[in-house]
């Protein structure tokens, strides 16, 4: 995987300063949970996911390089991973997380030791 995983790619239909909070997230394998609405917070490197129940209400910053397409039309946002590459992610805590360039160094370690399918 040679792209910025920290970058939107121009393929996926993200338009620049779209608020993504509250898309529904679908991983390869089906449903993960919804974009937070604290995804702004995070800057529009990437997004934001609130798992709820599906992990126990576990969020997870998600690099952009991670999402394959976005649809406003249905309001979902596709991703490149499995729902075990999301289970098994750093959990994202704003109030540790927000502005850590190491937990994002550590994020991009993480995702980058992953293929994409």
């Amino acid at each position: 995987m040679s792209e910025n995983l920290w970058e939107h790619r121009p393929e996926t239909g993200y338009l620049t300063g779209t608020d993504l909070a509250g898309y529904r997230v679908e991983a390869i394998d089906g449903h993960i949970g919804k974009v937070d609405k604290h995804t702004a917070d995070a800057g529009e490197a990437g997004v934001v996911v609130d798992t709820g129940v599906w992990i126990f209400g576990k969020e997870v910053l998600l690099p952009a390089g991670c999402i394959s397409s976005v649809d406003p039309d249905t309001g979902t946002v596709y991703l490149n991973r499995t729902k075990q590459d999301v289970k098994d992610a750093p959990e994202f805590l704003r109030e540790r997380h927000d502005g850590d360039s190491d937990y994002r160094m550590h994020l991009g370690e993480y995702y980058y030791g992953r293929t994409m399918p």
